[in-house]
């Protein structure tokens, strides 16, 4: 049974941007180096004692995600318009929100396997206890809410000359709500903040919805430009 149209696009478009990255390996192994890089450095830089990582923790996570997140989202689109493929896809007879769509998955997998190396690490250096199941949620919603926003603006600033400058002045304002919200919501995970504070994880899942809904209409006049 065939695919419609629409998800066959997105799932060819995934499997062609996971396949060129297995084959090379650039992005993701840059994001794990740097993710580990990032953790020990914040190890010996603050003296986390049991009375006060819970309060670090969380901030330090999310640095380390979303930092470690930029490189791929920031090399999505640029490699596709510099080898000159991304002209192709467009002349291609296939919906853009596919395009769109596809791009945000590439991301959310490539930022996924590097909190999957990463969140373990991080749990033995600071010696953490968390409540898994939120704390995956948590990861996982914030995974989504910054590629969704940082695909579109990857998009955005592609064909820029300071593209490198200009992804993260754009991105991370527009997604300091989904960070904000990760942060508090892992906050919660850890036992750093009271369970009758605000419910960050659902905020989260709207900030998601909203994000990512916004980005998948305006992609198509974005990516024509």
């Amino acid at each position: 049974m065939s695919l419609p149209p629409f998800l066959d696009a997105t799932a060819a478009l995934v499997w062609k941007d996971l396949l060129s990255e297995f084959r090379t390996k650039d992005t993701l192994g840059a994001g794990v180096v740097f993710a580990l890089l990032v953790l020990v450095i914040f190890n010996f830089a603050f003296e986390l004692r049991v009375e006060n990582v819970e309060a670090v923790a969380p901030g330090v996570l999310w640095i380390t995600f979303i930092f470690a997140g930029m490189l791929g989202i920031g090399r999505g689109f640029a490699t596709e318009r510099d080898r000159g493929t991304l002209d192709g896809i467009l002349l291609a007879p296939i919906d853009r929100g596919a395009l769109y769509l596809a791009k945000t998955l590439t991301n959310v997998l490539l930022m996924a396997m590097v909190e999957i190396v990463a969140l373990p690490i991080a749990v033995a250096l600071f010696n953490l206890r968390l409540a898994w199941t939120e704390t995956i949620l948590v990861v996982a919603l914030g995974t989504v809410g910054f590629a969704g926003v940082g695909t579109l603006i990857a998009a955005i600033t592609s064909n820029t000359r300071a593209r490198e400058v200009m992804l993260p002045l754009l991105l991370f304002p527009l997604a300091v709500p989904v960070v904000i919200a990760s942060v508090k919501a892992t906050a919660l995970a850890l036992g750093a903040q009271p369970t009758d504070s605000i419910p960050w994880l659902q905020l989260l899942a709207g900030f998601d919805a909203i994000l990512v809904a916004t980005a998948f209409l305006v992609f198509e006049y974005v990516i024509e430009d």
